[in-house]
């Protein structure tokens, strides 16, 4: 993933998790159920959406990855 200078809102993350929640692990839903209804920083909101964005065409790997790091994240706000 590369470096990113745009910076996504709640809303942005909104619409990238309703995009790829088909693609997330199930028992990470609940997780973003409740992170969506806090507030957080920008750099949490920039890193949660760049997380998601093309989850769905990323390889297993990569998805394995972002999983882990998405977990880190959702777990510890």
């Amino acid at each position: 993933m590369s470096e990113c200078k745009i910076d996504h809102s709640h809303e942005d993350v909104q619409k990238k998790f309703e995009a790829q929640k088909a693609f997330l692990p199930g028992e990470m839903l609940p997780l973003f159920d409740a992170f969506l209804k806090e507030e957080h920083t920008q750099d949490i909101l920039n890193h949660v959406f760049h997380l998601l964005k093309k989850y769905d065409l990323a390889d297993v790997d990569d998805q394995e990855e972002r999983n882990k790091r998405l977990y880190l994240v959702l777990k510890n706000v």
